[in-house]
């Protein structure tokens, strides 16, 4: 299932739509009810249409003017779901480095399958002039710096075919790397997270707790730390169950006092067209709680309805 933001009307028309947003920003205040209606039952090819028509029509950006017109985090999430998604990775991690948020680039870099990589990468380089490594290189250190530096370079198979005995091989390097000995070994670690497919780390990740009696993932939380740590979770539970990481991490941003917006809205409007429909059916059997129930909840306003229409009913 790609998407659940709720479906277009039959009849598509961005001259039109274009109109109606123009004339949702005229007067004494931008009426922001129609704009998310607009916006949000537009898939991407829709949304660069649109902008299209209204650049056409209106002499500017669209991005611009609602920027101007909206406020808050409403304004951060309508923004953000304009792009496709590679200039929006690009976005979202170029942003990340200028406020020092190492936790949101390590998501967004291993969280996101080869191919996702490269292109946001030629993005990247094409909007700030300067390539992701280089970014990566000045602004993390130790072996954070290096997991993400593989995972951003070292090409990766994407299908689903596994061979077994290869999988068990990497478990019991792991092991070795980590539990089995004192101290631990980051670069193998490094070298196999950054190295196989998503559909092998499975497989590895099934072959350690088989041989090991213990889960991949615990055994890199007692062996490693910090941002390398999230990193290499991010990977394997990505490999595993990419819907179960995402829920986690919703869960996570809605969790306790306060929301954590960034985290909210980065999460619900990157994943809306890609598999909302499992992170959604997962949060669900983990938490009793269905995900618009929480976002429900948790926030207000014209920022609610906007991310309640991207999750879907």
């Amino acid at each position: 299932m790609s998407t659940l933001v709720p479906p277009p009307p039959m009849l598509f028309n961005p001259r039109e739509d274009a109109m109606q947003l123009y004339r949702a920003f005229k007067g004494f205040g931008c009426d922001t009810p129609t704009v998310i209606n607009i916006l949000s039952h537009r898939d991407g090819t829709q949304r660069a249409l649109i902008q299209q028509e209204y650049r056409t029509l209106k002499g500017e950006e669209l991005e611009k003017r609602l920027s101007s017109e909206l406020k808050g985090d409403t304004k951060n999430a309508v923004l953000l779901w304009l792009y496709d998604p590679a200039t929006r990775d690009a976005t979202i991690i170029r942003q990340a480095f200028v406020v020092n948020d190492l936790q949101c680039i390590t998501e967004v870099i291993c969280s996101r399958t080869p191919t996702q990589i490269q292109t946001f990468k030629h993005i990247y380089y094409s909007r700030y002039f300067i390539q992701l490594e280089q970014d990566v290189e000045k602004y993390t250190t130790g072996d954070h710096k290096k997991l993400l530096l593989a995972y951003l370079s070292v090409p990766r198979y994407e299908g689903p075919e596994v061979d077994r005995m290869m999988a068990e091989q990497d478990a019991t390097a792991l092991y070795r790397a980590g539990e089995k000995k004192i101290g631990t070994d980051e670069k193998t670690f490094i070298h196999i997270l950054s190295g196989r497919s998503r559909a092998h780390l499975a497989a590895v990740s099934h072959a350690y707790r088989s041989m090991y009696k213990k889960s991949l993932v615990k055994a890199i939380k007692s062996e490693t730390s910090g941002k390398f740590l999230s990193g290499l979770l991010a990977i394997v539970r990505c490999a595993e169950n990419p819907g179960k990481f995402f829920a986690k991490e919703l869960y996570k941003s809605m969790k306790g006092l306060g929301t954590n917006e960034a985290i909210l809205t980065r999460i619900v409007v990157t994943r809306a067209e890609i598999d909302m429909y499992y992170i959604k059916a997962e949060y669900q059997k983990k938490y009793r709680k269905t995900l618009a129930d929480a976002i429900h909840s948790e926030t207000s306003g014209n920022y609610r309805t906007f991310l309640l229409s991207l999750v879907g009913s």
